[in-house]
């Protein structure tokens, strides 16, 4: 997953920044949520690209849920997509990484340090 064009399926279509149009205090606002951190650390860690929103069990309500996932979205951090009736999250690390280098790679290690100090 790596155009930032809308993307369309079934008539479907999820509005995504392009490369070019990502910005970093948008990028740092959506990190800046631990439940928004958490699903970014998973989709980092997972073997697979893309992941459903029902693969992430947040702690949240559906509605909560889905918010989270449009904040990544719209900021540029996870492109997602349709496929059939599920909507799949991929993390744009590619693009991160060329925009911000190391950023997301630092952020992750922090997150990782802090859930290690804190016991979480």
């Amino acid at each position: 997953m790596t155009t930032a064009a809308p993307q369309a399926t079934g008539g479907r279509t999820l509005a995504h920044p392009a490369r070019e149009e990502i910005r970093l205090e948008a990028v740092l606002h959506a990190l800046s949520d631990p439940m928004r951190l958490a699903v970014v650390r998973e989709m980092a860690s997972a073997r697979s690209a893309e992941l459903s929103c029902s693969h992430f069990d947040l702690p949240v309500t559906k509605s909560t849920t889905t918010h989270h996932f449009r904040v990544l979205r719209e900021s540029g951090v996870i492109e997602q997509v349709y496929r059939g009736t599920t909507k799949l999250n991929g993390l744009r690390r590619a693009d991160l990484d060329a925009l911000f280098p190391g950023l997301l790679d630092s952020v992750l290690a922090a997150a990782d340090r802090q859930e290690q100090r804190l016991g979480a």
